[in-house]
């Protein structure tokens, strides 16, 4: 007998029905079991967010607390504790944004109302911190900590405005230590931290400009903008190192960046350029030095600084190499453009060569108006004016012909040269008279040269053979004294 078909029907409809049944069954099992996982995962990285926390290892907690969101995107407590170590981190716009999202989990959650108030108002962001300070005010009037904030903001407003007015009179001393107050209560505002940047710029203090830049940049999140705008600052300023390194940075964001690539390509060439320049300096290497030197100068025109790094290289490798005539030039050129100490300091060397003293020492005295604790200039000054006094007696690289940078080789084959030609045997009569007097002298300056010590005594402008130095206890005597009245006998010397 052939089965019903509706039995049949029925019998297949339940045993669907069992086995949908089970499927629930062990899906909801599995659901529950993996729900049960996430909230232990979860749980996991805050406890452990809590210990790096409480550590001090705030890159380490917010890694663990980046997982614990992701676990519950709806947790408003988790989102305020990330805020927190965005907060310590300095990371402002990053805890105003997880503040934000607290608030729109639970909008009576007033602690993150009074984080994120203090937070705007150290963004300087006056209005939304009034906003959300009044606002816990109202629940709690008698907030201490909230009190004295909300107390702040008024007069925070008004000294920027103040400051903007003054930096617009150009007034930038003043606008600099208005700003540094502000900055006291805003210190990551954007804004007023680049208005101090400014300030430091026309105010001529490079270093301090760029370390407030730096700050805008971290500010601003560390944009491929960010890095670009403070590499085109470093490179106005004639740091062309500093700036690729910032250009670099915006590569690795965006390596085909349509401003930070040809910028690339343009500060690459000219640091290039500086640092040969530089290096050549370093090796004594005069000639390439002022090649490269000219070369950079007219690489960038339009460049003040770095017309100016060109300029000071060419003053700096003119006075090692002792060419003092066209250094002096080229040293006021440079201050021309920059008035640094260092390079008044250069200049004054290469007016000392060219025996122009006074005017030497009245600019060691411009670098100490610049910055009165230079020891370089001090020392300058004083040395100016004993070779200045030097001047009026021997110069002993003038008598053999050798330049002050001279090696003791070459003042050796100078001073035989020198002896060949005004040995007294080769004159008579008067002329003998004069030739025993120039041979004596060029007898001294081999003594004086060849001998480290007293060749030292003398670059400072003291003469180690001069009696008068020797009563002040100087030097060790003139020992050619029994010379200087004629000689009696033929002079034997070797050359040695």
């Amino acid at each position: 007998m052939l089965p019903n078909i509706y039995e049949m029907s029925q019998f297949s409809n339940s045993r669907m029905l069992t086995t949908a049944l089970l499927f629930l069954i062990i899906e909801t099992f599995f659901d529950c079991a993996k729900s049960a996982a996430s909230q232990a995962e979860i749980d996991r990285h805050l406890e452990m967010g809590r210990d790096l926390l409480a550590r001090g290892q705030l890159s380490d907690a917010l890694t663990h607390y980046h997982a614990a969101v992701e676990g519950d995107p709806n947790n408003y407590l988790t989102f305020f504790k990330r805020g927190t170590v965005y907060l310590a981190l300095g990371k402002s716009k990053f805890a105003i944004n997880d503040f934000s999202r607290v608030l729109e989990l639970k909008p009576d959650f007033m602690a993150a109302r009074a984080q994120r108030g203090q937070v705007y108002l150290k963004m300087g962001d006056f209005e939304n911190a009034e906003i959300d300070l009044m606002n816990v005010l109202r629940m709690d009037p008698h907030n201490h900590d909230i009190n004295y904030y909300y107390a702040r903001i008024d007069p925070a407003r008004d000294q920027w405005a103040l400051c903007q007015d003054v930096m617009q009179r150009g007034d930038f001393t003043t606008a600099q230590a208005l700003l540094s107050q502000l900055l006291e209560i805003c210190p990551w505002s954007v804004e007023i931290r680049e208005a101090r940047a400014q300030a430091y710029i026309r105010l001529g203090d490079r270093m301090a400009a760029v370390s407030d830049f730096r700050s805008v940049n971290r500010l601003s999140q560390d944009s491929t903008e960010g890095y670009y705008k403070l590499s085109k600052i470093l490179y106005d300023l004639g740091d062309s190192g500093a700036a690729l390194k910032e250009i670099r940075e915006c590569l690795k964001l965006d390596p085909e960046h349509k401003d930070c690539f040809p910028f690339y390509k343009k500060i690459k060439k000219v640091d290039k350029i500086h640092s040969d320049a530089q290096l050549a300096l370093e090796e004594r290497r005069f000639a390439d030095c002022t090649q490269y030197a000219e070369k950079l100068v007219k690489l960038e025109p339009n460049v003040p600084m770095i017309v100016y790094n060109g300029k000071q290289l060419l003053c700096s490798c003119l006075v090692k190499d002792e060419q003092f005539t066209p250094a002096v030039g080229r040293c006021k050129e440079a201050l021309d453009i920059y008035q640094d100490p260092e390079v008044m300091c250069d200049r004054a060397e290469a007016l000392i060569g060219a025996e122009m003293y006074d005017d030497a020492i009245n600019q060691y005295r411009d670098a100490l108006e610049i910055n009165d604790n230079f020891q370089r200039a001090k020392e300058g000054i004083e040395r100016a004016q004993r070779l200045q006094k030097q001047a009026e007696r021997r110069d002993y690289y003038k008598i053999l012909g050798v330049k002050r940078s001279a090696t003791k080789q070459e003042i050796v084959k100078a001073y035989r040269k020198a002896a060949q030609k005004w040995h007294p045997d080769n004159f008579h009569n008067d002329e003998k008279k004069v030739a025993e007097k120039k041979f004596i002298d060029i007898a001294a300056a081999k003594e004086v040269l060849t001998d480290p010590e007293k060749r030292r005594q003398f670059d400072a402008g003291e003469d180690p053979l001069d009696p008068e130095a020797t009563r002040n206890g100087f030097g060790g005597g003139n020992h050619f004294h029994h010379f200087q009245h004629g000689s009696p006998f033929q002079f034997k010397f070797h050359f040695t």
